[in-house]
């Protein structure tokens, strides 16, 4: 039985570590490779958990391990505009 690590994208401890030993070493390599931290919980829930298997596995210090870039929308948009039924319409 395997480790999940990220629940969002479906990620098992078992993915991170192949991942780690085909070269994605960092955080931002992982989070780019297995989309680690991009799912609705925008890795609330796993970033710790990847970041001290990244450390396990490669031998560095948690603070040589920088966290992945946060990339929230550049601009707020209202929940309505996302959640609307058809592009454009209002609710009336």
């Amino acid at each position: 039985m395997t480790t999940m690590v990220c629940r969002c994208e479906d990620l098992t401890e078992d993915d991170i570590v192949e991942a780690i030993e085909d070269g994605y070493d960092e955080m931002e390599k992982l989070k780019r490779h297995l989309r680690l931290g991009m799912g609705p919980c925008q890795g609330k829930s796993c970033t710790l958990l990847a970041e001290r298997i990244l450390c396990r596995e490669t031998g560095k210090d948690i603070q040589e391990v920088a966290e992945p870039t946060a990339r929230p929308p550049s601009q707020p948009v209202p929940f309505s505009l996302l959640a609307s039924p058809k592009r454009g319409e209002q609710d009336e």
